[in-house]
Formats: structure tokens, sequence, C-alpha cells
């Protein structure tokens, strides 16, 4: 018998996923990060008992995988602050109820670990310390695993993959503005408005400085203006001239062109009919000439005139026909 393909084999698995979103909200709902709300909700909903049931050790390491990567999902943005301490805490429950032996570490790809440094950067600084120990704990029991690719690569058959549907909930709107306001940003922003500023003011002072020479520069920009008329009557002028000229040039240059095509055309033609020698009659034509006969007549076929008057299609019976054989 062919061997059946798991339904958790998938990268995630959406029961387990409805389940793992349940205990988020109830953790989003206590209005704090603190890790003994999150273990409440997690004893409340009997978390602990999520991989009974599963005999093969192959396939207990198989859904492990799954549901650690369903942690990680919530772990890592666009989600909230404290959707994230939750994944972070189910990353940590999920890894220490396993049953596989040895136990399943935790894949994150190394593309996300600027964004790791920064969130426990953030906790650190907001005196979060669960959330840095908790993170601390798993990594020396090196449960972390930073690997290029968040999941395994398969070659063995192209699959049409999930799209990830997020929860509205959970994804942290708020959090977008404050991360723009961070203190290199508004350094750079104090820089350029230092800038623009000074910029503004010398160029206040040299619109001033500028001010009693206006006269003169009325007086230049109208000379200016003057030269410039005549220069462009005189340039317009000249070119009218020009095409003038060009244009009777060009017609000219036509008309003697299509006297000299027909002119050598004709010629050509006249040396072709004077040059062309005449044919000499040949042997039979001059037979015929000789016993005078016309074109019609030789056209005529000789030979039908001697054919039996009969009718077409008539039946003549054989005379000479041998007898058949008898004994």
């Amino acid at each position: 018998m062919p061997r059946e393909r798991p339904i958790y084999s998938d990268f995630f698995y959406d029961p387990l996923t409805e389940d793992v979103e349940e205990l988020l909200a109830r953790f989003q709902q206590s209005d704090s990060i603190r890790y003994e709300y999150f273990s409440a909700a997690w004893r409340q909903m009997g978390f602990s008992d999520v991989f009974i049931g599963i005999v093969s050790m192959a396939e207990q390491k198989r859904f492990s995988r799954v549901t650690l990567a369903t942690a990680v999902k919530y772990f890592l943005p666009p989600y909230s602050y404290q959707i994230r301490v939750g994944g972070l805490y189910l990353m940590f429950g999920l890894y220490n109820t396993q049953l596989a032996v040895p136990p399943v570490q935790i894949r994150l790809a190394l593309k996300d670990w600027d964004i790791i440094q920064k969130f426990l950067k953030d906790s650190l600084n907001s005196g979060h310390q669960d959330v840095v120990y908790i993170y601390h704990k798993l990594v020396a029991a090196k449960a972390i695993h930073f690997t290029a690719m968040p999941h395994f690569l398969s070659f063995l058959k192209l699959r049409k993959r999930k799209q990830k549907t997020m929860c509205a909930g959970f994804i942290g709107r708020t959090m977008a503005v404050q991360e723009l306001f961070s203190a290199d940003i508004l350094e750079e922003v104090s820089n350029i408005e230092s800038q623009y500023e000074k910029l503004k003011e010398n160029t206040v002072a040299d619109n001033k400085g500028a001010g009693g020479d206006d006269d003169d520069d009325d007086d230049d920009e109208e000379e200016d203006e003057d030269e410039e008329e005549r220069d462009y009557k005189a340039s317009s002028s000249r070119a009218r001239l020009i095409s003038s000229i060009k244009q009777k040039s060009y017609s000219n240059f036509q008309e003697v062109s299509k006297a000299r095509r027909h002119g050598s055309r004709s010629g050509s033609e006249q040396h072709y009919e004077s040059g062309r020698k005449k044919r000499p009659p040949s042997l039979r034509a001059r037979t015929w000439k000789s016993l005078g006969v016309t074109k019609d007549e030789s056209r005529m076929q000789v030979w039908l005139l001697s054919a039996p008057d009969q009718k077409e299609r008539v039946p003549v019976k054989r005379t000479n026909q041998t007898p058949p054989y008898k004994e």
C-alpha cells in the first residue's frame, strides 16, 4: 500500500493556527506582556496536550516542526509588540513540551537577525526583563537554529503554497509611526532645517544688497533686448534668402534630371532596335515557300483525311476470332 501523506506535513496546519490565534487573543485581552498571564491562558486551554496522540517518532518530529514554525510566524513583524511577545512565549512553551527525541530546533532565517536584535533592544530599554530572559533561555538551551531559509526546501514536487491569512487584530498599526521617529531620523531632520534657515538668511541679505543697482540693471536689460531683436531680424531675413535659393536650385535640378532621363531612355531604345539582327527563315519555311504551301494549309493534319467514316463508339464484330477449344 502506498504511504499516505500526513495532513499536517505542510508548513502550517489550519486547525493548529486557529488554536494559536485563540491563545494569543486571550493573551491580548489581558493588556499585559508578563509571562504569568500567558502561562495562565496556556493552562486554561490545555496547550500542553497538543503533542499527545502521535505514535510515530518521524511524524512527531514533523508535527513539532509545524508547530514551532507557526509560533515563529507570530514572533516576527508585522504583528504588534504584544503579539510578538506572545509568539516568543509560545515558542518557549512548545519547545519544552514537545515529545520528539532529540527535540526539534526552532528555525530562524538569517534575514530576521536584525529584526530580532532590535526587538530585544527595545524590550531591554523598556524594562521588560521577562521577555529578554525567555529569549536567552532558548539560546542557552540551543533551541534556536539560524538557517538560510525558514522552512525546509524540497525538490520533490512543486506545490502551490497557501497564502498566509493575517489576523487583523494582531497587526500593530500604532507601532509603524513610532518606528519612524528614531533618534537618527530626528537628528537628520534638525540638520536639514538648520541648513534651510541659513540659506534663507543668506538669500534675504543678497536681495537687500542688490536693491540699489536695480535701475542700472533695467537699462542694461533694455539694451540687451534691442540687440536681440536686431539679431533675430537679421538672422530671419538671411534664413529666408537661403531657403529661396535652395528652392530655385532644387527645381532647376529636377527639370534637368527629368529631361536627361527621358532622352537617355529614347536613345537606348533606338540603339537596341537598330542593333537587333533580323533572324533568317527556317528550312521548313523555305520548303513550304518553294512548294507554294500557305500557312493555313500547313497547319492541317493530313493523316485525318484518310480515316474511314465511322460512327463514334460503335461496336464492330470481330471476324478473325479463334473458336473456343472443345474436347
